[in-house]
């Protein structure tokens, strides 16, 4: 696992969008498609909207999301809305390359099958995706892998559904899944993060983020978060 330090979160945001940009460059050349998955959050928009200003191969590009509220289309609760503000009305992605969670789905079960399907058909089987972006909450989740819930038990599925946790029931890709990609993209930023930031880079598998493989891992924190 490797950490870079930053100044600031906008400094975070604009690094994450060049390593994305120099990956899906190379995934591209390499195999013919770049295959990512983002989470949400406050400094992942501006990393997005800087990466629709990075110079991408769009047509390749897959975009996958790591977790999602279950929540109406178009709420503001969603990853997916802040996603199409903040990349894809800026970016010339192809909109069949930008898969969204099922979550409008009343059996979110199935939704959790079909979205692994979907994973399936442009990432193979088993999916391997070629970068994951993950953030880390101040309770050490990440996705949404929070303590206590049931869905860290998962170890046969990708996609699975979350109990209650902030007010929304969520699906989220799973520790299989994550496991398995060529490189994870940390991005945490603000001063609520720094004993989580030390905990994850000590490798402590008692906070779920903790749980993530380290061998192809980046930290892009900013300065508040390193406690520096």
């Amino acid at each position: 696992m490797k950490l870079d330090v930053l100044a600031d979160a906008d400094s975070v945001a604009r690094a994450a969008a060049a390593a994305i940009a120099a990956d899906a460059g190379a995934a591209i050349a390499a195999r013919g498609k770049f295959t990512m998955a983002v989470s949400g959050g406050h400094t992942p928009w501006i990393m997005l909207r800087a990466l629709a200003n990075e110079k991408v191969a769009w047509q390749g590009l897959h975009l996958y999301q790591v977790d999602e509220r279950v929540a109406p289309a178009g709420d503001p609760d969603r990853n997916l809305t802040h996603l199409r503000e903040s990349l894809l009305e800026h970016a010339p992605l192809p909109p069949e390359n930008v898969h969204a969670m099922p979550v409008e789905l009343p059996n979110l079960e199935e939704a959790a099958r079909q979205y692994a399907v979907t994973l399936e058909q442009t990432a193979g089987v088993p999916p391997i995706l070629d970068l994951v972006h993950l953030g880390l909450g101040p309770d050490g989740h990440t996705a949404s892998l929070v303590p206590n819930d049931p869905v860290l038990k998962l170890t046969d599925v990708d996609v699975g559904v979350t109990g209650v946790y902030q007010g929304r029931r969520r699906l989220t890709l799973t520790y299989p899944v994550l496991n398995r990609a060529r490189r994870v993209l940390w991005v945490v930023t603000g001063g609520e993060k720094v004993e989580m930031l030390s905990r994850l880079l000590a490798g402590d598998e008692s906070i779920p983020a903790g749980r993530v493989q380290r061998d192809q891992a980046l930290v892009l924190a900013d300065r508040a978060a390193a406690g520096k």
